[in-house]
């Protein structure tokens, strides 16, 4: 199957629905929430496409930094589209779908000569759970930047701009921590399995991965108690979300860098 027409409609398709978002933010377009889901998800369902090609490449599984970037990017734009019917989430968008645009474009001009050996199904499991909970995470953190931006200027006393685009404070707050309970969830499954399943995890150079792993999950946990006991929001709430996602993408693109740039030499 030919991927390369794929790439180039999800890579249009991303573009136009993160372009089309960005100047709702501005107010430079009318707010279309329909088009945005409607382009996003004819890149999403091309995006797959390209996702199922890299990945079986030559019969083989390849999951090596640009192909689980694309992976990674494609479960953040089909769950962001997918929530966007129930939650006021869609405006992530703005950024999300212009970097899986990217991801899309370095996966295949930059293909990986990693591949894995059969995977048990506990190990697909663990992979599972873990770009789940990554997606999860990834969307929260863009929630999180619009919340700070919105408080930002509510403070400010600047009614106007991202302000009058945005759902109510309160239900962008709401959307953030259901979020942070969905990712909370799939990343303790990701840890306990990646425990199980994963045979001398010393050998394999993956000691850090759990390490920065249980290091978001310790920041998330500390986050979801300071907002539920101590009342923590707003700001405070944001730099916690923000910092436990950083700490996670390094577990996940910093592992993958190691093994295949690092180890590789």
């Amino acid at each position: 199957m030919q991927a390369l027409p794929f790439a180039f409609l999800a890579i249009i398709f991303y573009l136009g629905a993160g372009l089309w978002q960005g100047l709702t933010l501005t107010r430079r377009v009318p707010a279309r929430t329909r088009l945005v889901r409607s382009l996003a998800l004819i890149a999403v369902a091309c995006h797959a496409v390209i996702v199922w090609v890299t990945l079986n490449h030559g019969g083989a599984l390849h999951l090596g930094l640009f192909e689980s970037a694309s992976l990674v990017s494609w479960a953040i734009c089909l769950l962001l589209v997918t929530a966007s019917l129930f939650k006021p989430v869609i405006a992530g968008g703005a950024a999300l779908f212009p970097v899986a645009a990217a991801c899309v474009l370095g996966v295949m001009n930059l293909p990986s000569a990693t591949t894995e050996n059969p995977l048990s199904p506990g190990l697909v499991a663990h992979i599972f759970t873990s770009v789940a909970a990554l997606a999860f995470f990834s969307i929260a953190a863009m929630q999180a930047g619009l919340l700070s931006l919105q408080q930002h200027a509510l403070k400010k006393r600047h009614t106007r701009g991202i302000v009058q685009v945005l759902p109510a404070l309160t239900s962008m707050e709401r959307a953030l921590f259901e979020l942070i309970w969905a990712g909370m969830i799939l990343l303790s499954v990701s840890i306990i399995s990646g425990t199980i399943y994963l045979d001398n995890m010393f050998a394999q150079h993956l000691a850090h991965k759990t390490v920065l792993s249980l290091g978001a999950w310790i920041i998330f946990a500390v986050l979801l108690f300071g907002h539920h006991v101590l009342g923590w929001r707003g700001q405070r709430a944001a730099r916690w979300t923000l910092g436990g996602c950083l700490v996670l993408a390094l577990a996940f693109f910093g592992t993958k860098f190691v093994l295949q740039v690092v180890f590789s030499h």
